[in-house]
């Protein structure tokens, strides 16, 4: 049983969302324990649609939460962008998760700085420290982990505040109309899927803003900021107005397209980084280059 105070920048929450940020667990997971009786709120069980307020009483019972742990294994092709006693940048490739969870046996970033011998002293689930953001496996890209546990403090609160600038570039099918705007549209899970997330009626609040930086025949390239940080934002957003990333057949993109640019993943990469140091206060960015697969998809889009 794991017991917490509800910090105010949480209030209003819904329970599972709340849960699921305190205990670092998974939002499936959360309701799950909830339909079974096994979340507490101010001492009463939860149920999905309660919301919380700052200073409740939440309490967590793992019952049968199987156990994920961190296997250190060098992973080929992460990139560390930048290291420090507080923090490390690493540009991630695709294939790679964030961290270690069930149902992924697969490469993780956490496992990679395992075995290269970074040191992470963070609280949270152990398989889960020092990580303030994540990257789909299918994305590439930068990323912070936080390797104090001032820095993971400050961080998780300035994502959640929203004033670390987060910068991708994704190619998408066709030509947006606008060529520059915002998609204001809230995201949850997909009623019908499990794996995917969609726009429904009471989901997350979530923000995109794109500008179009390149329009070609087939696909335009844009440079995405965002605001918030869903799961599959961009993706659902994009697919959404109709111009899914390319390579993204999950959101309904031409796999026919994807097989001629030789692609086997979502165009989508996390370009720039830029937020304010946690412990010296001054603002620090951060930037990647396209990989391989990318950048030689870009070029036969040019062409065309």
């Amino acid at each position: 049983m794991s017991v917490h105070l509800v910090p105010d920048g949480l209030d209003g929450e819904r329970v599972d969302v709340a849960a699921s940020r305190m205990t670092g667990m998974s939002r499936s997971r959360i309701e799950a324990l909830i339909a079974d009786g096994h979340v507490q709120l101010d001492g009463r069980p939860a149920v999905k649609s309660d919301r919380v307020t700052g200073g409740s009483l939440l309490e967590v019972e793992e019952v049968g939460a199987p156990a994920v742990s961190i296997t250190p294994r060098e992973v080929t092709g992460i990139r560390i962008v930048h290291d420090d006693a507080d923090i490390v940048v690493v540009d991630k490739p695709a294939g790679v998760a964030a961290h270690p969870s069930l149902g992924w046996d697969g490469p993780s970033v956490l496992e990679h700085l395992a075995a290269a011998g970074f040191r992470i002293s963070t609280s949270g689930v152990p398989e889960r420290k020092g990580i303030v953001q994540r990257l789909d496996v299918g994305t590439s890209g930068l990323m912070v982990v936080a390797k104090s546990e001032i820095a993971y403090t400050r961080l998780k609160n300035a994502f959640r505040e929203r004033t670390v600038d987060k910068t991708y570039h994704a190619l998408v099918q066709g030509h947006p109309d606008p060529f520059e705007g915002t998609i204001e549209a809230p995201i949850g899970r997909d009623p019908n899927h499990d794996w995917k997330m969609a726009i429904i009626a009471g989901g997350r609040h979530s923000v995109t803003h794109y500008t179009t930086l390149e329009a070609h025949r087939t696909a335009s390239l844009l440079e995405i900021h965002l605001e918030t940080g869903r799961t599959h934002q961009i993706r659902v957003h994009m697919a959404a107005l109709r111009h899914p990333c390319v390579g993204d057949p999950l959101y309904s993109a031409d796999p026919v397209l994807a097989a001629k640019l030789g692609l086997e993943r979502q165009w989508l990469h996390a370009v720039e980084l830029s937020f304010v140091h946690p412990t010296s206060g001054e603002t620090v960015t951060f930037t990647s280059d396209y990989p391989d697969d990318l950048q030689h998809a870009l070029e036969l889009v040019r062409s065309w």
